[in-house]
């Protein structure tokens, strides 16, 4: 299958390719598409060099999909033109995500939601893709009611820049400066713009992307979005109001029983998720599950991924596999 990768010098591009060769997924040929800056250089894919060519020569050269990863403007503009062109399209930015005719996909929640006729798909925001792994299983077998989430996010969910802007800061060597503040030794309680109700865009995000990707607009979801200084991993703290109480035990059992999930929970071990398991690896790590002695039916956990690989390379091809198996490229 020939397979475009757009945006692939990026991190999140980069992380794509990889994943696509770890996980074997059939590409006979890769396609690799970036900004007009970075025609001409090369990228390594299964031990073969390949040349990056332009936005029309990725159209030209037919991929069955394109998975994108170039910023939300770029999709915008160019996405309908693959799509035009009979070309799949997986979507990384937040460009399609709330768009009603697209589709918003975590392959272990609502895969079954795809069909032929869907051109343009989006890969949902990255926080919002681990959270709502852990929480299907739960929402299944008891009804989620609440959703309080406060988020813990690594400096590699804003890009390069930001990871430079953090070892500068180390290394104590002046650099630019991703973020208004510091990074290194501080917490900085924002994450994208904020909005005109006080919460941020990222905040905003994970309420209305968690309602659509599982498909009930009767959670209510409230989100605090922070940026930590930490390289790759997002960490969640996450309390669940329940319409039914539930059985710590049988938590864990549907936690455990669930595609794509990793239970660390054992207290007496001091086992539970962090960055430091999750990196590189593709599960949704969750832990820390215990009951809110404040208030009924509900459960508190712990919820980390890394956000380069399931909070968006893996994702995305995780979707491009479904649709190889199902017929649908």
């Amino acid at each position: 299958m020939k397979v475009a990768v757009v945006g692939a010098t990026g991190l999140v591009g980069t992380k794509m390719m990889q994943v696509l060769a770890e996980r074997n997924f059939p590409v006979t040929e890769l396609v690799p598409v970036a900004s007009e800056r970075s025609v001409g250089k090369e990228v390594e894919f299964k031990g073969k060099k390949y040349k990056v060519v332009g936005m029309q020569e990725g159209i030209d050269a037919k991929p069955a999909v394109a998975i994108f990863s170039a910023g939300g403007s770029t999709s915008l503009e160019w996405a309908p033109k693959f799509a035009e062109a009979g070309i799949k399209v997986i979507d990384n930015s937040s460009a399609w995500r709330m768009d009603p005719a697209k589709k918003l996909v975590v392959p272990e929640v609502n895969a079954d939601v795809l069909t032929a006729e869907d051109m343009i798909i989006a890969n949902p925001n990255c926080s919002t893709i681990q959270m709502v792994v852990a929480l299907q299983p739960l929402h299944k077998r008891y009804g989620i009611k609440r959703v309080v989430v406060s988020t813990y996010q690594s400096v590699t969910g804003t890009g390069k820049k930001a990871v430079d802007q953090l070892f500068n800061e180390r290394n104590k060597v002046p650099g630019e400066m991703a973020y208004k503040y510091q990074i290194d030794l501080n917490v900085i309680p924002q994450i994208d713009v904020f909005l005109d109700n006080g919460y941020t865009k990222e905040e905003m995000k994970m309420v209305k992307e968690t309602c659509k990707i599982m498909g009930d607009d009767t959670i209510k979801v409230t989100a605090t979005t922070v940026r930590i200084p930490v390289v790759g991993g997002h960490s969640e703290s996450v309390n669940l109001e329940f319409v039914h109480d539930f059985d710590l035990a049988e938590v864990k059992d549907l936690l455990s029983k669930a595609p794509g999930i990793i239970v660390q929970d054992d207290p007496a071990a001091a086992l539970y998720p962090m960055p430091l398991w999750a990196h590189e690896k593709d599960e949704v790590f969750v832990g820390r599950l215990r009951r809110d002695e404040t208030q009924a039916n509900t459960l508190n956990m712990w919820i980390v991924s890394d956000n380069l690989r399931k909070g968006a390379a893996t994702n995305a091809v995780q979707i491009a596999e479904y649709l190889s198996a199902k017929g649908l490229l």
